[in-house]
């Protein structure tokens, strides 16, 4: 009985692999993937000195690198933190001068000033205060400007990376005639040149 199965199995397997045409076997070969580019823009020419040029865009007028790269949205926030920056240096100025002028009017001998009630020590804490903020202010607008030239020149990198099409990674479906169910997988290819 089992001889009898075993043969029986071994006639329709070598059954199955002889049925094949040369025919069968031509379609198979001429199968072919195409791969379809999904870009709309067209392809720029590298230009390796563009970053550079971005970045110094930028260096000279805030925002002019991100003119350059096409990234309008960007320019908003760069003045706003410029201008952010700016507005709480003046803000800070106003206030230590005010501080500074009522302690000196304090050391002359008068205290006819409009902050009556705090003593010296507070109107030189004040002062300092005033002081590093500042300090702070004048780090926040330096930072947005340096952040604005970085990110110009970062972005022109960026904008002429390319994947190459040496790396794909596909879709794989395949149909098992043993078992007539389908396979499905991923395949990754990396072509050397």
């Amino acid at each position: 009985m089992k001889d009898n199965f075993l043969n029986i199995f071994f006639l329709v397997f070598a059954s199955a692999l002889f049925a094949q045409t040369t025919d069968s076997l031509k379609v198979k070969k001429e199968e072919r993937v195409i791969v379809v580019n999904d870009s709309m823009l067209p392809k720029e020419e590298y230009n390796p000195l563009a970053p550079a040029k971005a970045a110094f865009y930028s260096a000279v007028v805030p925002g002019l690198g991100q003119v350059y790269n096409k990234k309008y949205w960007k320019i908003p926030i760069i003045y706003a933190g410029m201008a952010a920056g700016v507005y709480f240096y003046k803000q800070q100025d106003d206030e230590y001068n005010r501080f500074r002028d009522a302690y000196k009017r304090r050391l002359a001998g008068y205290n006819d000033d409009e902050f009556q009630g705090i003593s010296e020590d507070r109107l030189i804490n004040a002062q300092k205060s005033a002081q590093k903020n500042k300090s702070i202010s004048i780090i926040v607008t330096v930072a947005f400007y340096l952040l604005n030239v970085v990110d110009a020149n970062v972005d022109a990198h960026l904008r002429q990376y390319e994947v190459s099409e040496d790396l794909s990674l596909q879709p794989n479906f395949d149909y098992n005639q043993f078992n007539a169910q389908p396979q499905y997988g991923m395949s990754l290819t990396y072509r050397f040149k």
